[in-house]
């Protein structure tokens, strides 16, 4: 009778020990979950802002190569605005010319914030010369490159100011 009491006294012992996680269990399932989630998340947010990057250097480009179809196309220098650019593209013209995309038109594209600025003007009040920057919405977060280029289609780029003219083309 001795040996049945202890059977059950093991069965039940046993029983419990596997009914569920220890605290300590748990704690160090959190906490290699946190560590992971420690080195993860910087990482995504570089890659974000890597691409965030990337996508105003093209950006930029399709503005540059935009504004070249726009004058050969039209016959005047360069356009008056990004919204000149724009357009659905099923008609053509010189204020809808569907050459580049609405987002990018309004101003604002993958964390950044287009700027396009017509610089001299011809004889006939047409843009002679421009110039586009692309600057991060929230610096450090969206991006942390500021670009810039104009007529010569030449990026250039600056850690810390807008970029202008005089600061290093992009490689």
């Amino acid at each position: 009778m001795m040996k049945r009491l202890t059977f059950k006294n093991d069965l039940r012992a046993s029983t419990r020990s596997n009914a569920g996680f220890s605290l300590i269990e748990l704690l160090v399932v959190v906490a290699v979950i946190l560590i992971i989630a420690a080195i993860a998340i910087p990482n995504y947010m570089k890659s974000k802002m890597r691409a965030n990057e990337a996508s105003a250097v093209q950006n930029l480009r399709n503005v540059a190569t935009a504004e070249l179809v726009y004058s050969t196309t039209y016959g005047v220098d360069f356009s008056s605005t990004l919204l000149q650019l724009s357009g659905d593209g099923i008609n053509p013209s010189q204020n809808n010319a569907g050459l580049i995309d609405e987002i990018l038109a309004s101003g604002i594209k993958s964390g950044y914030v287009v700027t396009y600025t017509p610089v001299t003007f011809d004889p006939k009040g047409n843009p002679s010369t421009y110039s586009v920057t692309a600057d991060p919405q929230v610096p450090g977060t969206t991006g942390s490159r500021h670009y810039y280029t104009d007529q010569s289609c030449v990026i250039r780029w600056n850690d810390n100011v807008q970029a202008g003219p005089t600061d290093p083309p992009i490689n």
